[in-house]
């Protein structure tokens, strides 16, 4: 299912080869034999991560895959779901934060390049990818929310209404569309180019606080609801200490008006454009996803769980 990539893979991240990186490089090293080069770039113009693929001999750069976020799109400042959406279905793109509006500028400078002439007489093709919310071994959120829960007493506390889903995927799974993606993006330019894909595999859609609970289910970690409101005035609050403690202290709680405002609303996707485009199945299964989060997960310092 893996076609040579005959060149040189470079990564560029604003960050050392994050968490999505790793998944990418480990999928290239099982999948890719006869990859020559691997090279990673710290790059701090966005705040966004990119893989191009570089031609064996004019090192000429004509491809870039854009690894953004559903955030791309929303959840919005209005709170209007999109439930089983996909890339076509409409939807009121409206941000305020800063971490939104650089993944949606960032994403619209790379797709407006498309098919820009560079040096040499070859024209870049470039593509995007938006992952829903990734998990998986290495993912620190995945390490804050169980060390919470430790320190609660083995309580998850949470208070999305029953309603509310939202779209996961493993990032096993996004590191494979990634490569998936550029392979076909090089081969097949008209067809892939200038387009954006969600990425998505087989994970069941549930609430983030329902997911976290499958994946701490060995923890018998118990979950704890507070209603909406009281926690809307604890995301005011630390929005609030936020803005009085910047000078001084980079106050960043998990809870804040964007994330509550995320995880309220239902934000999930039903597409097989992937598929369509470049013939991306997922790499791994549910069950497969399952089992290598919660073996990671089972790494974790454990002195207090059995308490739980």
């Amino acid at each position: 299912r893996c076609r040579n990539t005959s060149g040189v893979l470079c990564i560029c991240s604003p960050v050392p080869v994050g968490f999505l990186g790793q998944h990418l490089l480990r999928i290239l090293l099982e999948k890719e034999d006869s990859l020559e080069e691997i090279r990673v770039f710290i790059c701090f113009v966005f705040n966004f991560v990119f893989f191009m693929f570089l031609p064996e001999r004019t090192r000429v750069v004509p491809l870039i895959t854009l690894s953004t976020s559903m955030e791309v799109v929303g959840p919005n400042i209005n709170g209007d779901h999109f439930k089983r959406g996909n890339e076509d279905t409409p939807y009121t793109v409206k941000h305020s934060m800063a971490y939104p509006k650089s993944k949606s500028e960032a994403e619209k400078i790379v797709l407006d390049a498309n098919g820009t002439k560079v040096k040499g007489g070859k024209h870049l093709y470039t593509c995007s990818l938006r992952p829903t919310g990734i998990y998986g071994e290495g993912h620190q959120l995945i390490k804050d929310f169980y060390k919470q829960g430790v320190q609660r007493g083995g309580l998850i506390v949470g208070g999305i209404p029953d309603h509310v889903e939202h779209g996961r995927v493993y990032a096993g799974n996004v590191a494979w569309m990634h490569l998936l993606a550029a392979q076909a993006l090089r081969e097949r330019p008209e067809k892939v180019g200038g387009e954006a894909f969600y990425c998505y595999d087989d994970s069941p859609y549930k609430s983030y606080e329902d997911f976290n609970m499958v994946l701490f289910s060995e923890f018998n970690f118990r979950k704890a609801r507070i209603p909406t409101m009281v926690l809307w005035f604890l995301a005011m609050f630390n929005d609030l200490m936020h803005w009085l403690l910047k000078p001084i202290y980079n106050y960043t709680p998990l809870l804040n008006s964007y994330t509550l405002a995320v995880v309220s609303t239902t934000f999930t996707v039903r597409t097989d454009k992937a598929e369509r485009h470049f013939d991306y199945r997922p790499l791994y299964s549910w069950d497969e996803c399952l089992a290598r989060t919660k073996k990671w997960i089972s790494t974790f310092p454990s002195e207090n769980s059995k308490d739980c």
